[in-house]
């Protein structure tokens, strides 16, 4: 099953950030390959996608993180969760892990 991507105002500008910055290229190569792969599968194995227990989303929902990139210094992560409706997951936010 494909999902439909859609990004909170915040996780449009820290994607946006993460673009523009030409010393992260790296990173933002990651983060795309990431929500592609999100979009196709939110459990692929690369993702380790899991339920992010201390926050919960605007509605009660499950937050969920996954893993841009596992093992490199600020690393990134993307937080979301499942929308209400059918297919479409909300990117809350793209971060890098301190």
């Amino acid at each position: 099953m494909k999902f439909s991507l859609v990004f909170t105002k915040e996780a449009e500008i820290q994607l946006k950030k993460l673009k523009n910055d030409r010393g992260k290229a790296k990173q933002y190569k990651a983060v795309v390959k990431s929500l592609k792969l999100l979009k196709e599968n939110p459990r692929h194995p690369s993702l380790q996608s899991h339920k992010y227990r201390t926050l919960k989303g605007p509605d009660g929902e499950d937050i969920f993180e996954a893993y841009a990139q596992q093992n490199t210094p600020s690393t990134y992560r993307i937080f979301f969760c499942y929308s209400k409706k059918k297919e479409q997951i909300v990117v809350i936010s793209i971060i890098p892990h301190p």
